[in-house]
């Protein structure tokens, strides 16, 4: 479990993984939400909502690479 939380949180995996978000979290929400966004009718729960998508992406790139690297 140490050595997993080690691994998650070096540098190199963390900034990989919000590079993965930024890119894709952003792609989800356009596809997602791009239609209330033009039509800034956005509502409070959305922005919930496109906040929290860009954790998937971080959540999955950085139990990729822990799959990849753990025994």
């Amino acid at each position: 479990m140490r050595e997993t939380f080690e691994l998650v949180t070096r540098r190199d995996v963390v900034v990989r993984a919000l590079r993965v978000a930024l890119l894709v979290g952003t792609v989800l929400i356009a596809i997602n939400h791009g239609d209330r966004i033009l039509n800034s009718s956005v509502a409070q729960l959305d922005f919930l909502k496109m906040i929290l998508t860009y954790f998937v992406p971080y959540g999955v790139s950085t139990v990729s690479y822990t799959h990849l690297t753990l025994p």
